[in-house]
């Protein structure tokens, strides 16, 4: 759990994770929407909405060392706009925020601090929708292709989970999506909202692997991002 921990926050040693610590992505995605969706609630009850919602952005953002949000940003000007599938790669890799990046990040962070600000705190749906993010991540790493053939951030832990057994790490996605799946069914629209994310993940996903053969660790933070944010806009709408 360490080794996820460090990766996936700014807590701890940084390290490249492991196999075994593969398996508890989507926990500590949970913990970290738990906190997210806590401090929401928090400041909600002190703060103007705008306000509150700013806070739980701005918490997201700090929990994750910006680690998924630089993701998006990477993907979207390597992704979207036409290019050769090997300059698609170097695009990601550059650390430059090109036009593409810009836009996609404002119009998500946008639409995120939206949702926050009109819909009621609910840390249980938050914490649900970031552990199935984690958790399709580490999907997505067993049935997709690695698009890069040389070194990448995920390619090392990717690697190593493949010369592995994957049944224990299954094992404990599958036990994470069940919990997951129970949490959001305290929210009336939770279960929906899972069911967008998830459905949003894999588009991102399946449109990485039609642009450059697969997926790269800036596919899995942007796949993530669009999920949750699927799965935020779910929670706003007005059903009659």
């Amino acid at each position: 759990m360490r080794g996820a921990l460090s990766f996936l926050t700014p807590f701890g040693r940084s390290s490249v994770p492991s196999a075994q610590d593969m398996a508890w992505f989507p926990f500590v995605g949970m913990g970290i929407g738990l906190a997210v969706g806590g401090l929401w609630w928090g400041a909600a009850h002190v703060l103007p909405a705008a306000v509150a919602a700013a806070v739980a952005v701005a918490a997201d953002g700090v929990l994750t060392g910006g680690l998924h949000l630089d993701g998006l940003a990477d993907a979207a000007d390597g992704l979207l706009p036409p290019l050769e599938r090997r300059r698609r790669l170097d695009v990601m890799r550059d650390p430059a925020l090109g036009a593409f990046g810009v836009v996609t990040l404002a119009v998500v962070l946008l639409v995120r601090f939206a949702v926050f600000a009109t819909v009621a705190p609910a840390p249980l749906a938050v914490a649900a929708l970031w552990g199935v993010s984690r958790a399709a991540m580490v999907v997505t790493s067993r049935v997709l292709p690695y698009a890069r053939t040389e070194g990448g951030l995920a390619d090392v832990f990717v690697a190593g989970a493949r010369r592995r057994r994957t049944g224990s790490i299954l094992v404990a996605v599958g036990l994470a999506g069940c919990v997951a799946l129970a949490v959001a069914g305290r929210h009336g629209r939770g279960l929906v909202a899972l069911v967008a994310e998830a459905t949003m993940f894999a588009a991102v996903a399946l449109f990485a692997r039609r642009r450059i053969g697969g997926f790269t660790g800036d596919v899995l933070g942007a796949a993530g991002v669009v999920g949750e944010t699927a799965g935020l806009v779910v929670l706003a709408l007005r059903w009659s």
